[in-house]
């Protein structure tokens, strides 16, 4: 058997979270990213936090956690529950100020560059960011950066060629990006806040995949597997193809050597 099918293999603990009824859940709460984002940004949150709790190798209790993309802060809340030290960084201040909270820990920066030393974070994370950036590689490389050996990173994105690929513009994006984005602009009179070409792009399981093989041996690939499906559906991501359409977002889970 490979490397690579023995990691897709590993049941990690939380694994136990993987159920159908989370993955139902946090598919419905995708429903209100647009209506109302206090409670799908803070579903996400929720989760997110247990995901790192349970693949961080360390006890998450005092670790320093670094969110790449942290937006509106939504994520804040979620990891201070579980003792982490959170710092996020964003690069845009509209996005900061989106959902009105109050700042406690957040870095205006980019992702690409992080403004941070090297080796200072035990865990860094992207949640839904990859695919929001034009050099998406390029920031999961600073994200290793800034990892202390032995610690995690994780990357966890949306899949162009899933059902939510296209995000607000629905399956549209189907029949391509900019097609998909000028026809939501003429609906609606106004362009999706997710533009194909500016701040939406189309990345493939693949890809991902691929980075985290080309970056060894500094970091080894201990997970991938579909953010939002229960555990026993995770065997997706062993097929090419199958695993850009159903697996609607990959998780990379990283280990810092």
């Amino acid at each position: 058997m490979s490397d690579t099918r023995r990691r897709h293999r590993r049941t990690p603990g939380f694994a136990r979270h993987a159920t159908l009824a989370r993955a139902t859940r946090l598919l419905n709460d995708f429903r209100f990213e647009q209506t109302d984002p206090a409670r799908f940004y803070g579903a996400i949150a929720a989760d997110t936090a247990t995901m790192v709790t349970d693949w961080h190798a360390a006890p998450i209790d005092g670790a320093v956690v670094l969110d790449v993309g942290g937006g509106p802060g939504y994520f804040a809340d979620a990891f201070d529950t579980v003792g982490a030290h959170y710092i996020a960084v964003e690069p845009d201040p509209s996005e900061m100020h989106a959902g009105g909270l109050e700042h406690r820990a957040t870095v205006r920066g980019s992702g690409q560059q992080l403004p941070f030393a090297d080796a200072s974070m035990d865990v860094v994370f992207s949640s839904n960011v990859v695919e929001h950036t034009s050099a998406p590689w390029a920031m999961a490389r600073e994200m290793l950066r800034v990892t202390r050996p032995g610690g995690t990173v994780i990357v966890s994105y949306t899949l162009w060629w899933g059902p939510f690929g296209g995000h607000e513009m629905g399956l549209t994006h189907y029949l391509g990006g900019h097609r998909a984005a000028r026809w939501y602009t003429r609906r609606h009179g106004h362009p999706p806040k997710n533009l194909y070409g500016t701040s939406l792009f189309a990345v493939t399981a693949t890809e991902g995949l691929r980075w985290a093989r080309a970056v060894e041996p500094d970091a080894e690939l201990v997970g991938a597997f579909p953010r939002y499906l229960p555990h026993w559906l995770w065997w997706v991501m062993r097929v090419p193809g199958l695993r850009e359409v159903l697996g609607t977002n990959l998780v990379l889970v990283l280990r810092k050597r």
